[in-house]
């Protein structure tokens, strides 16, 4: 496979702009919460734990948006729903809990920023924000629009990565002044999260037709081709069509990209509602065993 992408050149395979500005970022940040500090007022050090979260979201954040799954995506759906899993349901958290919290405070805290994100991180707002847009993109006209106009795609992809991390906040908000959400309501949450999503993976994987003309049309697929490949690499080369790059049939891959997504979310929120479940279980523990002490005290 990674040698029919070949043909697409360097540029498109591996986006070296955006991996300059990944190498940019994650220098910046090994900096900033080492050497650099000391430039921050109520910095503290920053746990090996913390880094390795960060880092590997950078790591991922490229791989997926601009290594070859990037292209990989425009040219099969099973492979596009891969991406998103790990762009919107995966990356998000690990760039949360990498970030320390006194740096998540100078961003938050902003005057410019504060109002709206403490909006839009509510529970409500941030779960319905983040499962409409994600439904929508996959309403067949709408995908086909957003495919393939690179202003609207890049908007579009913005909007939506933002939303995951609204939609992530209140489960992982590290900061302690932060609303925090009880365990109860968390695993609440995660299980409406879950509820939400399925709809747009039910219809990728129940249709039985293919859904997408950014797929199967010849006019679109090129289009959408045009978002990764430099126009004048595009030119030069005599494509035959999606199937080229894609041992299996349309309305399989498309099916096998809407289980794709639906296994990663299902791995990734149940892993969280278990992880949530046990630290309630452990904090109700320790709040009976405070209760009882006083009893067995006078005993």
């Amino acid at each position: 496979m990674l040698s029919n992408l070949e043909i697409f050149g360097f540029r498109a395979l591996w986006s070296p702009y955006f991996m300059v500005s990944m190498i940019i970022v994650a220098i910046l940040y090994i900096y900033v919460t080492g050497r650099g500090r000391e430039r921050f007022e109520g910095s503290e050090p920053v746990s090996l734990k913390q880094k390795t979260f960060f880092l590997l979201g950078i790591a991922l954040l490229y791989f997926f948006k601009g290594g070859p799954i990037d292209l990989l995506g425009h040219l099969m759906l099973s492979a596009h729903m891969a991406q998103m899993a790990f762009l919107y349901l995966i990356i998000p958290p690990l760039l949360i809990l990498g970030t320390p919290v006194w740096l998540l405070k100078k961003f938050v805290n902003h005057k410019a920023i504060k109002p709206a994100f403490n909006f839009l991180t509510r529970p409500l707002i941030a779960l319905i924000s983040f499962n409409a847009l994600f439904s929508f993109y996959h309403i067949p006209v709408i995908f086909d629009v957003v495919k393939t106009d690179v202003t609207l795609h890049t908007i579009y992809t913005i909007l939506l990565f933002i939303a995951s991390f609204m939609m992530w906040w209140p489960l992982v908000d590290p900061l302690p002044e932060g609303n925090k959400m009880s365990g109860i309501k968390k695993m609440g949450y995660i299980m409406a999260d879950g509820v939400l999503l399925t709809p747009a993976c039910a219809l990728i994987i129940f249709a039985d037709t293919p859904l997408y003309a950014a797929y199967s049309d010849m006019t679109a697929w090129m289009a959408a081709l045009a978002l990764c490949v430099p126009a004048s690499t595009l030119a030069g080369l005599d494509l035959g069509g999606p199937e080229l790059f894609n041992a299996l049939p349309l309305l399989e891959d498309q099916q096998l990209g809407g289980i794709i997504m639906k296994i990663i979310q299902e791995i990734m929120y149940g892993s969280m509602l278990a992880y949530v479940f046990f630290q309630w279980a452990r904090k109700e523990r320790e709040t009976d065993d405070l209760d009882m002490n006083p009893i067995l005290e006078k005993n």
